[in-house]
């Protein structure tokens, strides 16, 4: 019983706070009036004795604030009464409420435009399915790679430690529907190319193993999803089309996903076409040259279970019959394996180094801007010495100033980080859409996502907290009588 009548109390403190503070009320005027009769039995007058009354009960609000915490308060009515408090404040003080949201604004939008970078380029490189466990084959001392046909075969035929290896390449090419031409940039994959990444088509099919038989066997194309609504304005009659790739007939048969813009980061291409096609594309094959190791790249998924060192090991075995077996063409076949999006690990630490001083620089900025702005508000709580010693004459305890200041505090440092934020989702935006070369393919893909808006809130909220805290210790230490005297 006594457990129900808790939540009771409970359910009446949020759902019946004017019953609450009316029971409050009645309780103090009763008090007093007790107060002041004994007082007038005493040899008091009447007006007299009702003074004095009220002067020993001292003020109304801190007695009503006490009876509420002791019963658990109600914190949602303390916010919004701290909340309209600060904004009444921070209207009286446009200037500074308008220099403090701004500095905030620049600092926190550079932290989020730094890390809406890293969190596309490092921590989510490749909007791809499983892209944790994929890896890009890197080939001899210097990590290069490019790996040559025959080689790719073998490494993908005879090793046991990934669910598929997939070649890719990059070219350009002329495209003609019969209407207008255009100059594209293209990938020439393998036939397994789309099932190694675990890619759906967005329209059509992808094409399959099964479609290579030989050289120049699969003359058919797949479209980037950018590409066909640019230039065939997202008709879905395009499926079986038969276009001219560099004046050789190739069938479209399918749309990829919106997503997807292939394995380099930096790098969309507008449609593909299979590797086996090659010689129709650029005019010569090289597939079955062991020696040009300089054209394909390689990946796959590594096999749940198997480690990176596992599976390099399994590569070196097969390395080593190779140069054995080869030896003019195969030398240092040894293998690493790198992250795919940044072409292996050739731009990998160098983007890295430069993300790791831009994340530095901007969390400097942050700590400037909160400094400065911790110097304001110290001024500005000297300022205000008065009004807090006035607040704690009438009764105000030092935990509801100091819970009023922090909201103030919070509520500046969430607008700063609103509107730093919402700069930098344009500056993102037109970034992701920015390409610097107009001849080549470079995108910077930044779009922001819910990591990006957490991290803002999270900034904007420590921000906040460190600068509530500067005029910590100038309210606790503040003696209302001295201060009131002045």
């Amino acid at each position: 019983m006594n457990l129900i009548a808790y939540f009771r109390s409970i359910r009446d403190k949020f759902l019946h706070r004017s019953e609450f503070d009316q029971d409050i009320t009645e309780e103090l005027r009763s008090h007093m009036q007790h107060r002041a009769e004994d007082l007038e039995r005493s040899g008091l007058n009447r007006a007299e004795a009702q003074r004095r009354a009220r002067l020993e009960f001292g003020a109304q609000e801190r007695f009503r604030e006490e009876c509420q915490e002791a019963v658990g308060g109600n914190f949602l009515d303390t916010l919004d009464q701290d909340i309209r408090v600060s904004l009444r404040v921070l209207r009286k003080s446009p200037g500074f409420a308008c220099v403090a949201i701004l500095t905030l604004a620049l600092a926190i939008g550079a932290n989020a435009v730094v890390f809406s970078v890293i969190n596309s380029f490092l921590l989510h490189p490749l909007n791809l399915p499983q892209a944790e466990n994929l890896y890009q084959i890197e080939r001899g001392k210097d990590k290069v790679s490019g790996q040559s046909y025959p080689d790719y075969l073998d490494l993908r035929d005879r090793n046991h430690s990934f669910d598929g290896l997939a070649a890719y390449n990059i070219a350009v090419a002329g495209l003609d529907n019969g209407k207008e031409p255009w100059r594209a940039w293209i990938e020439e994959t393998s036939g397994n190319y789309f099932d190694v990444l675990r890619v759906r088509p967005y329209v059509g099919r992808f094409f399959q193993p099964s479609d290579e038989r030989g050289a120049n066997s699969a003359p058919c194309m797949v479209l980037t999803y950018s590409f066909w609504h640019t230039h065939f304005r997202g008709d879905r009659s395009v499926i079986g089309q038969v276009v001219q790739v560099n004046k050789r007939p190739f069938t479209i048969i399918g749309v990829t996903p919106p997503e997807f813009h292939g394995t380099l980061m930096f790098f969309h291409p507008d449609f593909f076409v299979p590797l086996v096609n090659r010689e129709q594309i650029e005019g010569t094959g090289h597939l079955d040259v062991r020696g040009e190791h300089w054209i394909f790249a390689v990946l796959g998924h590594v096999k749940p279970g198997i480690t990176p060192a596992q599976a390099i090991a399994d590569l070196n075995a097969i390395g080593s019959s190779l140069e054995k077996t080869y030896p003019k063409s195969d030398g240092q076949m040894f293998f690493a394996l790198g992250h795919p999006g940044f072409y292996g690990d050739y731009l990998g630490p160098v983007i890295q180094a430069f993300l790791g001083g831009l994340m530095l620089l901007s969390g400097l900025i942050l700590l400037a801007a909160c400094a400065n702005l911790g110097s304001l508000f110290a001024a500005r709580a000297a300022d205000r010495s008065r009004e807090v010693a006035l607040r704690l004459a009438l009764g105000s305890s030092r935990s509801r100033i100091l819970r009023q200041v922090f909201t103030e505090a919070v509520l500046i440092s969430l607008a700063g980080g609103a509107v730093g934020l919402w700069f930098s989702v344009i500056l993102l935006r037109a970034l992701s859409t920015w390409q610097p070369f107009a001849k080549w393919p470079v995108y910077v893909p930044v779009n922001p996502d819910i990591n990006v808006y957490i991290v803002a809130l999270l900034l904007a909220l420590a921000s906040g907290f460190l600068l509530g805290a500067v005029p910590v210790r100038q309210i606790l230490h503040t003696n209302p009588y001295e201060v009131v005297k002045l």
